[in-house]
């Protein structure tokens, strides 16, 4: 079986090197990494590529073993991670600072609140909405009500995408209370995949 090392890189090399591999139609390897973050964004591209994901740790280290699913198999992980089916919506919000607009910086906060209620409140609600830079600072932040519309949102099946670097750079991961820690690879691709991306 392919072994690819990966250790000592960081995102979003492992997830690339993964990428190769799936497209050159390998169905199953095996990639060594040695951080958590590393280990889900591999595990959620194994899922939007229609295989499973077995992760072994041992003292740090982490094999992903990554195998092509059944039709059936793919079926249950649709049911399971809404994510993965197909969306009528196409479009994604890019967030690159907490606020909107410019002028006055207590104005672009409320208005930030304001938006994403509305969008939260919305039918027409985007396949993904995407942080970085200050814009991290919204759903890692102190306003319940930003919080709770990008919950909302995330129940109704929208992927909330979280630049790990970024939130690395301000020292607030651990106070993230809503979406993915994610990658400027996957961030790129929910770009690049929709029709229109709108930025704030």
């Amino acid at each position: 079986m392919r072994y690819i090392n990966a250790l000592g890189k960081q995102c979003p090399m492992p997830v690339v090197m993964a990428k190769k591999e799936i497209d050159t139609g390998l169905k199953e390897f095996v990639i060594a990494v040695d951080n958590e973050t590393a280990v889900e964004n591999l595990k959620r591209l194994a899922a939007n590529s229609g295989m499973s994901a077995e992760v072994l740790e041992n003292e740090g280290h982490y094999k992903v073993h990554f195998k092509e699913m059944a039709e059936s198999e793919k079926e249950q992980a649709c049911v399971l991670m809404p994510e993965l089916m197909e969306r009528p919506k196409d479009y994604v919000m890019f967030f690159g600072k907490n606020y909107v607009g410019e002028g006055a910086l207590e104005l672009g906060f409320s208005l930030i609140k304001m938006m994403l209620y509305t969008l939260a409140e919305s039918e027409n609600f985007p396949s993904a909405v995407l942080f970085m830079n200050s814009g991290v600072k919204i759903p890692s932040g102190d306003d319940e009500q930003s919080i709770e519309s990008l919950k909302t949102l995330e129940s109704k099946g929208c992927q909330i995408l979280v630049c790990g670097t970024c939130l690395n750079y301000y020292g607030i991961m651990e106070k993230l209370k809503v979406g993915q820690v994610s990658n400027m690879y996957d961030i790129l691709g929910k770009m690049q995949e929709a029709g229109k991306v709108i930025t704030v």
